[in-house]
């Protein structure tokens, strides 16, 4: 992580869970990382508690609603204006909704869109542009995706969930393939945890906290600083190295289904 010290990550969705920790780590190692999210007291609070710990970063709390686009673009021109650019892109942010293919409502079925697909889809435009125009040719994109994006969970509430993330599946993909053809080292990679023990599943069954309690107590769970540590074992890699992770909670494990793949 040494190379990345005093440069900018930005990470989405930084207030708790697991842009929280990635947030925490990236600062631990020297970064200035802008964590964003609507409501950033628990960012502030964080970036304090860092301040504290004497780490050797900095967070920058970022009140940004990532359903919009226009507050998306102004806070990389914030970022542009008063931190140069972004070097890394951590598309952390991402939501679910109890709303079944057959039953759901438009409005919940949006809300994932905007905030799983489009969203990143416009910060990784933007994080790449960023890098372009300053000739940063070593940054990253690191997409939190989730095994859901890769099977479909027998559960209607989570089919459409699912789908989103099959999308950013896909998209890693392609735009893996366009920094190819761009000829830039630009780098993408696609973590895509188990079930992770944060605040997700409360979000998610916030009409039954029983339920939300239960998906935790039922197998031993991955912690959001699992994910942090894949994230600065990705950044750490050698620059000629591509790695996507796929990863699920140790009880959940069946031949295959856990794997680290090096391309």
């Amino acid at each position: 992580m040494e190379r990345w010290k005093g440069r900018v990550a930005l990470v989405t969705g930084a207030s708790v869970g697991i842009g929280a920790a990635v947030a925490r780590a990236l600062v631990q190692h020297g970064m200035k990382v802008v964590g964003c999210a609507r409501n950033v007291d628990k960012i502030e609070k964080l970036a304090a508690e860092c301040q504290s710990a004497g780490y050797s970063g900095t967070l920058i709390p970022y009140k940004c609603d990532l359903c919009n686009e226009e507050e998306i673009l102004s806070m990389f021109s914030a970022i542009k204006t008063l931190h140069q650019g972004v070097d890394v892109c951590i598309n952390n942010a991402g939501l679910a909704h109890n709303e079944p293919l057959l039953s759901g409502r438009t409005e919940g079925w949006r809300n994932m869109i905007d905030v799983n697909i489009l969203a990143l889809a416009i910060c990784t435009r933007e994080a790449y542009q960023s890098m372009k125009e300053r000739h940063v040719d070593d940054g990253h994109i690191i997409n939190i995706n989730s095994m859901g994006g890769h099977r479909m969970v027998p559960s209607a509430d989570e089919h459409f969930y699912c789908a989103t993330k099959y999308a950013v599946t896909a998209m890693t993909e392609g735009l893996r393939q366009e920094l190819r053809e761009a000829k830039t080292h630009i780098r993408a990679t696609s973590i895509s945890p188990g079930i992770v023990e944060t605040e997700f599943a409360f979000r998610h069954h916030n009409s039954d906290p029983e339920r939300a309690a239960a998906v935790y107590e039922s197998i031993k769970c991955l912690k959001a600083e699992d994910i942090a540590s894949a994230i600065t074992y990705v950044l750490s890699a050698p620059a000629h190295v591509q790695v996507i992770i796929h990863s699920t909670p140790v009880h959940q494990l069946t031949s295959g289904e856990t794997k680290s793949c090096v391309f």
